[in-house]
């Protein structure tokens, strides 16, 4: 697993049982995105897919949206007073004739692995900047039954925590429960963002026939990244705050959660929920 992982000693207590062994953790360290050379955000992350993570943080924030805008992403030699390369710094460079938001920052934004932009976001950003409003896209008609699959199926494909216990974890299904992609991270947004940019990588954006699937709660950040990818189904095992749900409320994003066997409940864009007659409520 190379730096995804790290093993230290610990004082183990079982049943009045003292004995001391290795364990393996999960790796944290930070990264910092420079956009076109300039220092633009660090985030807490688990090493791995940082050309990806970069990628679709840049998505969630309005400058990436084609493989097209993307020219190269490197890893920054000399980034320390040393000399060497530590690789917790990426460049991203885009394409001649992309233009750039008005971030209006001289800010290195510290992004927490569990909150994602704080503060910075709002819902009139994200309306006003997403490029493929989820409420034109296909209608895509999804069993609660196919849901309740997802968790399950999004646990048995990590891989890391099996080892940790300490990573959370983002897939992307399609509409049918086809497992498109997973990867894991200290921080859900850090484990979408991957998901994402991988997709902007192989040309696959918009993700308008996909369900994001998130372990954990579905933050205000998770929400807002699904609308910037263009996915229309954002499903978590845990609550919703009420900003997610705003944003989806305003966005047509369909949000479920409590998603826990066959129970769930659904916050915002419930037409996409395939219920049998008998079962829509009254």
């Amino acid at each position: 697993m190379g730096r995804v992982t790290e093993r230290r000693k610990v004082l183990r207590i079982r049943d009045g049982a003292v004995s001391t062994r290795p364990d393996t953790l999960v790796a944290e360290e930070p990264l910092e995105i420079r956009l076109d050379g300039k220092p633009l955000a660090i985030t807490m992350r688990t090493p791995g897919d940082d050309f990806a993570l970069a990628a679709g943080f840049l998505v969630s924030e309005g400058v990436l949206a084609t493989a097209s805008d993307l020219q190269n992403i490197v890893y920054c030699a000399g980034a320390t007073a040393d000399g060497t390369n530590t690789y917790n710094v990426v460049d991203v460079k885009t394409a001649p004739g992309v233009t750039l938001p008005d971030f209006s920052l001289e800010r290195n934004v510290y992004t927490s692995s569990s909150c994602g932009l704080c503060g910075k976001a709002s819902l009139d950003a994200v309306r006003t900047t997403a490029r493929w409003p989820i409420a034109d896209t296909p209608p895509l008609r999804v069993t609660p039954e196919l849901l309740a699959s997802l968790p399950d199926r999004l646990r048995s494909a990590q891989r890391v925590f099996d080892r940790t216990g300490g990573l959370h974890a983002a897939a992307l299904f399609s509409e049918d429960g086809e497992l498109l992609d997973t990867r894991e991270d200290v921080g859900r947004h850090n484990a979408v963002d991957k998901l994402v940019g991988r997709a902007l990588q192989n040309g696959g954006l918009p993700l308008s026939r996909t369900i994001l699937m998130v372990s954990g709660r579905a933050s205000f950040e998770l929400a807002q990244k699904a609308v910037m990818a263009g996915v229309p189904m954002l499903a978590a095992v845990s609550a919703p705050s009420s900003l997610a749900v705003d944003l989806a409320a305003e966005t047509g994003l369909t949000l479920v959660g409590f998603l826990r066997g066959s129970s769930m409940n659904v916050y915002a864009g419930e037409d996409r929920i395939a219920l049998q007659e008998s079962a829509t409520p009254s």
